[in-house]
């Protein structure tokens, strides 16, 4: 079951958002999901040692094809996380395919605002296993449901993060393609500053991938999330960098106000909302806060139906943002972002 975290109403697992208030839905109690087919030699890993490197330590996560574990990386006496893929996945030749062209892909995207792949790696049964840094933090998702709202001052310094951990990969020619607050975490260090990190480029692809490749998306590691996906993205068109930058205006409308700027009674309805509609001003969806008039500029333009009316960078959008929020420039890099990014818990990579 799922519940409304705004007027406690609970829903079946097909929903997403409450058709009264349209909150975004959170699971209500956690479930035991049965393995799929060919993951079962990867259920248990607890106390093995990969490749005499990896010595796993407990499950944190799981998803429909994989089991994510912490481990510890004896040669560098470090912590990670390592995503354990099925049986059955693991000799999928198509899905191989498009797991080791993400790995080299991931592998150039070393950035502190960016949870990247390490190295790909195989058991000596045939597991197939991705290695990342081990992060510890709060997932994004899970601080605006806890918050209910989060306020501009502290908004804005996410949405920084996440649009430089974005412009890297977008200079690489990578799009995330399944941005949502479920694909950032908030990180804290030892002086007690923050910074995000953008999870899951697992998802992403190369802006100039071909028909070959596309295929691959067939296997089902390749998806989206229909709630934060830009009409482009909804409607099957080729993607650029201005389609994370619709996600990341969604995702910045959910930070400031607990919910998402198009309403309906179905999913359907919904995506529709954002083909064809605009997106609800501010101060409808929340009369009981107060925004300086130039955010809600910066949002309609960051959420225009039409791409070529967008900001053309993710950076772009944030700096707007930090203007409009009476913050001034951003520039270039990340302020809270170092070396230590790369270094704590991620115990919730892949397992939503």
């Amino acid at each position: 079951m799922k519940k409304c975290t705004t007027c406690g109403r609970t829903f079946d697992d097909e929903a997403n958002f409450c058709t009264r208030d349209g909150t975004r839905l959170v699971e209500r109690v956690s479930r035991a999901r049965t393995p799929a087919p060919g993951l079962e030699t990867a259920v248990n890993l607890a106390g093995q040692t990969l490749q005499n490197r990896y010595a796993i330590e407990e499950k944190i996560g799981e998803g429909g094809m994989s089991f994510v574990y912490r481990a510890t990386d004896k040669a560098r006496g470090e912590r990670c996380a390592i995503k354990v893929l099925s049986a059955a996945l693991s000799k999928d030749e198509n899905a191989m395919a498009r797991l080791k062209r993400e790995a080299s892909m991931g592998m150039r995207l070393v950035h502190p605002n960016i949870c990247h792949i390490m190295r790909l790696g195989e058991t000596d049964d045939g597991l197939v296993f991705v290695v990342m840094p081990y992060l510890e933090g709060e997932i994004l998702s899970d601080r605006t449901n806890r918050m209910r709202q989060i306020p501009l001052a502290q908004a804005v310094p996410i949405v920084r993060d996440v649009a430089v951990g974005l412009d890297v990969a977008h200079d690489l020619a990578i799009i995330h393609r399944d941005l949502k607050p479920e694909n950032v975490m908030v990180c804290g260090a030892a002086d007690g500053s923050e910074h995000a990190v953008v999870l899951d480029f697992g998802l992403a692809k190369e802006r100039r991938a071909g028909a070959e490749l596309e295929k691959l998306t067939a296997t089902g590691i390749i998806l989206g999330t229909p709630e934060f996906m830009s009409p482009e993205q909804l409607r099957g068109q080729v993607l650029d960098r201005r389609s994370d930058l619709y996600s990341l205006a969604l995702m910045t409308y959910e930070m400031l106000t607990g919910k998402l700027p198009f309403e309906g009674n179905t999913q359907q309805e919904i995506m529709m909302a954002r083909l064809r509609g605009d997106p609800i001003p501010l101060d409808t969806m929340r009369p009981d806060l107060r925004f300086p008039d130039g955010v809600e500029r910066v949002l309609r333009t960051g959420l225009s139906r039409n791409r070529e009316e967008r900001y053309q960078t993710t950076m772009q959008f944030a700096e707007e943002l930090a203007l409009a929020a009476g913050v001034g420039p951003l520039g270039g890099n990340s302020g809270n972002g170092d070396s230590a990014a790369t270094d704590g818990l991620l115990g919730k990579l892949f397992g939503h």
